[in-house]
Order: C-alpha cells, then structure tokens, then sequence
C-alpha cells in the first residue's frame, strides 16, 4: 500500500458507507492505521450535501486514530470540500483565484 501525503485533505469512504474529510497527520501501514485531524462527516440534508462533526464528544484539539480497515476509498478531496473543511476547522475562509478579464 503506497503511504499517503501527510497535511494533506482527503476523504474516506468507510465501510458503513459514510464519508469523512480530515487531514492527514499521519500514516503507519505496519500497524494498519492512520492519524487525522478534525474528521468532519459529510451528510446530505435539504440543500445539498452538508459537514457535521464526525465525532461529537470529543476533544477536537486532538488527533483521531483511523483503522485501514474501516475506509475502503481514500481520494484528495475535490477543491471545494477542501476550502470548506478548512473554513469549518478553522474559520478561515480560503481565497479563490479568479481571473480578470476586460
């Protein structure tokens, strides 16, 4: 299994069907588990899909222990769930870059 960029955002699709989108901290294949950072659960509600906590009692200032064998899909999360993980964790909305033109 090929280890995965550190500080980087994935999401994981888990073996029960939800998705997660966290940072990656780090990684040990060996041991089969990963270490991520603010695992925010996406859900789909009346607009659209939308971020909840993946874990709602705890310390969020704290690193979560993922086993490999719970997540059977591990992509980079697409651009705008990452801007929006990151405005979620830290309330720092990301600049876009747009192009002018005229």
């Amino acid at each position: 299994m090929k280890i995965l960029e550190n500080d980087t955002i994935y999401t994981f699709k888990l073996t029960t069907g939800e998705e997660i989108v966290a940072r990656l901290v780090a990684q040990n294949p060996s041991e089969n588990y990963a270490i991520i950072t603010h695992p925010i659960m996406i859900v789909p509600g009346p607009q659209g899909l939308q971020m909840v906590p993946g874990l709602f009692s705890a310390d969020l200032t704290q690193d979560v222990r993922l086993n490999n064998n719970n997540w059977v899909m591990v992509a980079q999360a697409r651009g705008d769930v990452r801007d929006s993980w990151i405005e979620a964790t830290t309330g720092i909305k990301p600049v876009t870059k747009k192009i002018l033109t005229g």
